[in-house]
Order: structure tokens, then C-alpha cells, then sequence
């Protein structure tokens, strides 16, 4: 049997984290890019697009129209990363 693709987190109480595996499959819909996950934030970040996509209750919405721009600030700190 599959596990769900998302999961409670026993450390977080009733927070819910994104499925490992499904993260691995994810590619940023504009420019089929890797992604990185913010879990703080609760994000999937692309780079390349310069977008933060949001995790809502442990479903990645993968929708341009709902990403966030990231700004200058926030890239150079990625970089960092």
C-alpha cells in the first residue's frame, strides 16, 4: 500500500510535511526546474523561475498564478544555501 503524499508530523503536532518522494518528482512548472522546500515557510522555491510556490495542509500547489515573486534579498540568500 502507498503512502499518502502527505503525513503528520509527530514533532509538529497536527502539521503537515510533503511526501520525500513526491519532492523528488516536482519540477517548477515554468521552467522544469528543481525545486527546494522551504518547510519553515512552507514553500517549494524555484530558482530559476525566481517563485515560491505554497504547501497548503501538505498539497503543493504547483499554479504560477499562486506562487509568490521572490525578491533580490530573498535570492541572494538562497545563494548562500
Amino acid at each position: 500500500m502507498e503512502r499518502a503524499a502527505m503525513a503528520e508530523d509527530p514533532d509538529k503536532g497536527n502539521a503537515k510535511r510533503v511526501d520525500s518522494r513526491l519532492l523528488e518528482i516536482l519540477v517548477c512548472p515554468r521552467t522544469k526546474t528543481s525545486l527546494l522546500y522551504d518547510e519553515a515557510r512552507q514553500e517549494l522555491i524555484s530558482r530559476a523561475a525566481r517563485l515560491a510556490y505554497p504547501i497548503r495542509d501538505g498539497i503543493p500547489i504547483m499554479l504560477e498564478e499562486e506562487a509568490r515573486q521572490l525578491d533580490e534579498e530573498e535570492l541572494r540568500a538562497l545563494a548562500r544555501k
